[in-house]
């Protein structure tokens, strides 16, 4: 469906400025943006996948990945097509890169699936790039949030948006998580075509509002410098030392054939980010221990054998030292 998109302003002969997301795309009459989805239609920018749903269902919360916000959990998951960034290893190609077959689904017909669906905590708006869905996911969260304030508004995103916009939408979100693709600026530059300096201010902005978490994933020989691992978890640990990090493994992917990323160097990298962080977990490798121990005891508090989950906390308290974690639950 169409319809008319925030964040935007009329400049000369016709053009549009969007100033959803960092991008600040000036766009051509009867062109679009970089995202795909935010046209100049007339002299007005509309975006053309409101309510536009390409895939939906029930997960585990820990696959988004969520280790610390209702462990054990599922949640109704979303998503639309397109994204503004162009990740040469998207695992989610076919519908943040292409436009595939999607149904329209009203708000009022979401909070019904919301609600009507057996042992579900809410939504989470995930696949392809949220932001980019904005409209619609900012009027969702919004009626949502006015039905029933227990329902979870859950954001898993790449961060790239525009301070205005993200703020406006935070007030209805209960977690994030945050795509870091690294550290080193030319990275994000030449492999996904960003900044990384506006997703830095995402995670600090999300961080004063709602639970968030990041995952970053290793690709080899791009992101894969020690030395990038600890300005991951120094930053992280500025802003909070209990900020959950997932380091999860690149396969061969979409355009990209680099060789899946080094288990050693994956090992290594969460040895050094615990230097910094409290949390710490390794995603795509099997056999790993991703069970969360109590950062003062070590006492194991939920065990996690793929998303079997068994939560042994007393009310966010470790059950041996009596530590409160930063566990919502």
């Amino acid at each position: 469906m169409n319809k008319e998109a925030l964040f935007y302003k009329k400049k000369e002969n016709g053009t549009l400025g969007c100033k959803l997301c960092p991008h600040t795309c000036v766009i051509q009459p009867g062109g679009m943006g970089l995202c795909g989805v935010r046209q100049n239609k007339e002299g007005m920018l509309y975006t053309l996948n409101y309510g536009e749903v390409t895939s939906i269902a029930l997960d585990p919360i820990e696959k988004k990945p969520l280790y610390h916000f209702y462990p054990g959990k599922n949640i109704l998951s979303i998503g639309s097509f397109g994204c503004n960034f162009k990740c040469s290893f998207c695992q989610n190609y076919s519908i943040s890169q292409y436009k595939p077959k999607s149904e329209y689904l009203e708000i009022e017909k979401l909070v019904s699936i919301i609600n009507e669906t057996e042992n579900n905590i809410g939504v989470a708006f995930t696949y392809n790039e949220p932001s980019i869905w904005y409209e619609y996911i900012f009027e969702a969260s919004k009626t949502i949030k006015e039905r029933n304030k227990k329902t979870k508004v859950v954001i898993i995103t790449n961060g790239y948006i525009s301070e205005e916009p993200l703020l406006e939408l935070l007030p209805f979100v209960d977690a994030m998580n945050i795509d870091l693709k690294g550290w080193n600026e030319s990275y994000y530059s030449k492999v996904c075509n960003g900044k990384r300096d506006f997703v830095l201010n995402t995670i600090n902005k999300a961080s004063e509002y709602c639970h968030v978490e990041i995952t970053t994933l290793l690709v080899e020989g791009e992101n894969t410098s020690l030395q990038e691992i600890e300005e991951i978890s120094k930053f992280l640990s500025s802003i909070n030392i209990n900020i959950p990090l997932h380091l999860s493994r690149y396969y061969p992917n979409y355009k990209m054939t680099n060789e899946p990323t080094s288990i050693d160097f994956i090992l290594n990298a969460e040895k050094l980010a615990k230097k910094h962080l409290n949390y710490v977990y390794v995603g795509n490798v099997q056999g790993i221990d991703n069970s969360t121990y109590c950062h003062q005891c070590k006492e194991k508090v939920i065990d996690r054998t793929g998303y079997v989950v068994r939560n042994t906390l007393k009310n966010s308290n470790c059950p041996n030292c009596g530590e409160r974690l930063p566990i919502i639950y």
